[in-house]
């Protein structure tokens, strides 16, 4: 039987699609009260149909790499709350493809901005909120490129390492109130995000995206993609009482990453 989420009130940017969307989706199932926000239009209108949206579910426009954005958010969330359980950390960008010497730097700074300061803007935010649960917890999303690099990623890479230094940063101040922080690092998710890091590479590397694909497949001992609903059930057990005692991890969801080349 799924673990129950039952009144438990969460958090998740970029929740409108990919792997938040799909959290978002198996929270609400599980008895869950969910804020998502997302800077994409189109796909915070589609999930402004999901049949909980007026009880459980609720949807707000954000640029999460804004700092006066996200301080409207929480605005916004706190006239519905004035506590929450569980803050999901999952905005992030691919950044460029290509060798650090030939990156451009305004790629450079977009990653970081984008993939580290949105977590900084949403937890700063959100500990307050969190420090009134009886048992809180923060889920960072970082990456297998967070604990192993990524060639011609590196900007992407820099900005996962980042996180998972602040995950454990964290752990250890926040251990006082009862609050967990854990990273979850995904390994090659299947979806529309790794089409266009294929299609990036294989333009770079000139090597045709079947083989690349094909690549990223064969590097976990699985040799299976991970779907984003993988991702959701561990965070979902990271958000549950099962997991309490569980803090300053970093758990890889990746069938195994053998290498990330």
């Amino acid at each position: 039987m799924p673990l129950s989420l039952k009144s438990k009130k969460i958090i998740i940017s970029a929740g409108a699609s990919g792997i938040g969307w799909s959290t978002a989706k198996i929270c609400l199932s599980r008895g869950a009260t969910v804020f998502i926000c997302d800077i994409e239009n189109k796909y915070l209108k589609k999930v402004q149909k999901h049949p909980l949206n007026k009880k459980k579910l609720f949807v707000y426009e954000c640029d999460a790499s804004n700092e006066n954005q996200v301080s409207e958010l929480f605005k916004k969330i706190n006239k519905k709350t004035k506590k929450i359980d569980a803050l999901i950390n999952n905005v992030g960008i691919a950044g460029p493809t290509g060798s650090l010497e030939k990156l451009k730097s305004q790629d450079w700074e977009r990653t970081i901005q984008v993939d580290v300061n949105s977590h900084f803007y949403f937890t700063k935010k959100a500990i307050p909120l969190i420090k009134k649960s009886k048992n809180g917890s923060i889920i960072n999303i970082s990456s297998t490129a967070g604990i192993l690099g990524f060639p011609l990623r590196s900007p992407y890479a820099a900005s996962k390492w980042a996180i998972i230094g602040v995950t454990k940063t964290l752990a250890m101040e926040l251990g006082k109130y009862n609050i967990r922080v854990n990273a979850v690092c995904p390994g090659s998710i299947k979806g529309e995000r790794m089409k266009r890091v294929i299609r990036d590479k294989a333009k770079f590397t000139k090597v045709s995206s079947k083989k690349i694909e094909k690549d990223f497949i064969s590097m976990s001992s699985m040799k299976k993609w991970i779907l984003e609903e993988d991702i959701g059930k561990m965070c979902a057990f990271l958000i549950s009482d099962d997991s309490s005692k569980v803090s300053g991890q970093v758990i890889s969801v990746d069938g195994h990453t053998e290498r990330n080349d």
